[in-house]
């Protein structure tokens, strides 16, 4: 676990191996991931040390003679498994989760706001972020500190909410106020970014080759990932995909042009016209999702119409990227399969690259999405560099405390 970057490198390939293949061996984690065994038997030695690993009972059960092969494997233990906490910050509600290193969702609670345009909103989202974990965190369990994920232009290396319109937000340094408040570290992402690495983490295998993903809500964002990194880009405004058009569309966007994606197919745009079309009495997506599974064939009828519509905006990422495989996460297509078939059929008919229905998925962790991926901001750097997130939390002395 030294802080060269080989050995970073080495105890990042290490963790990796046991995150793809455990409960493994230490003597089949050298041919996986290519690191000697003695460069392995360094590596394992710092991470069960870290607390990160954990040796498992011999399956075989053997005494006596012969050297046992001890399994290996991530330590998701609930006496000793270190945990991250996951905030995402939406418009109409905040979600708390806590995420094992298998990105297992082991609790969670929604937090709704009174006022999304609150000034103190983020003090309010600390103070009750704060409750929950005093709730669920034990000192059994070490917390790692807390991932926090949220649309609009956010740079993770500064901490900073650049810009989120629906918030009211400017410049705003989410990851200090939030660390200031519980006493943890906090690291934050754009939310859209947070759920492709969360992907390429915990996932779907091509992922880790390539993917976009397209995130449809309040906030409309995307994500490119290859070789197994996001891109940021310059000031990590990659993503902002609100205004590209949708073919076919006449929706009016604030921007003063038609057919915008976020105008087209936002959870906003969508909550409205389902008001407006009489179909649920509040702009709820998830109450116009509970009528069509009621059986309205109104709310139906509108949700596969945004289907559509994200499907054709897919369809040009799809063609510009050209990605193993394209992630959406939209509520209905998460919590129904004919909507996501919606999705890619009006994707596959409008893409010239792209005919395989199959590469557009929707989010492995299904209605967990958000509070995997907001944990993830936080584990990810821990999948890259073990050693620094450790030391950073202070893990071996058994994590932080609330107080």
């Amino acid at each position: 676990m030294a802080g060269d970057r080989r050995g970073v490198a080495n105890a990042a390939s290490v963790l990796r191996t046991v995150l793809d293949h455990g409960p493994v061996a230490r003597s089949g984690i050298s041919p996986l991931c290519g690191l000697s065994p003695a460069a392995v038997s360094r590596q394992t030695t710092g991470l069960l040390r870290a607390g990160l690993l954990r040796e498992l009972p011999d399956p075989a059960g053997r005494a006596g003679s012969g050297r046992p092969r001890i399994p290996l494997d991530l330590h998701t233990g609930a006496v000793g498994g270190p945990v991250a906490a996951g905030l995402h910050i939406g418009v109409p509600a905040s979600t708390f989760s806590l995420v094992d290193l298998r990105g297992q969702v082991l609790a969670r609670r929604a937090f709704p706001h009174r006022d999304p345009r609150d000034p103190d909103l983020s003090g309010l989202i600390a103070a009750e972020l704060g409750r929950f974990l005093r709730e669920y965190v034990t000192g059994s369990r070490p917390l790692l500190g807390v991932g926090a994920a949220l649309g609009g232009w956010v740079r993770p290396d500064a901490g900073t909410v650049v810009r989120h319109p629906a918030l009211g937000w400017r410049q705003r340094p989410l990851a200090t106020e939030l660390s200031r408040a519980l006493g943890l570290p906090v690291h934050v992402d754009n939310h859209a970014r947070a759920v492709a690495g969360a992907e390429i983490l915990f996932g779907h295998p091509a992922a880790r080759r390539s993917l976009v993903h397209l995130f449809i809500g309040n906030v409309v964002d995307a994500a490119f990932g290859i070789e197994g990194t996001v891109h940021q880009g310059p000031g990590s405004a990659a993503g902002d995909v609100a205004h590209l058009p949708v073919p076919g569309s006449g929706a009016v966007c604030a921007c003063g042009r038609t057919g915008c994606l976020q105008a087209a197919a936002s959870d906003t745009a969508l909550g409205a016209e389902a008001v407006r079309r009489g179909i649920v009495p509040d702009p709820s997506v998830p109450l116009l999702v509970d009528a069509a599974a009621a059986g309205d064939p109104r709310a139906d009828r509108l949700l596969r119409e945004r289907a559509r519509d994200v499907g054709r905006a897919a369809a040009l990422l799809l063609d510009v990227f050209n990605p193993a495989v394209m992630v959406v996460t939209e509520l209905s297509g998460v919590l129904h399969e004919g909507y996501l078939d919606e999705i890619r059929a009006a994707a596959v008919e409008r893409s010239h690259v792209c005919d395989d229905p199959e590469r557009i998925i929707a989010p492995h962790a299904g209605p967990a999405v958000l509070p995997q991926a907001a944990a993830t901001v936080l584990l990810d750097p821990l999948f890259r560099d073990p050693a620094g997130l450790t030391w950073e939390c202070e893990i071996t002395s058994g994590g932080y405390g609330l107080g």
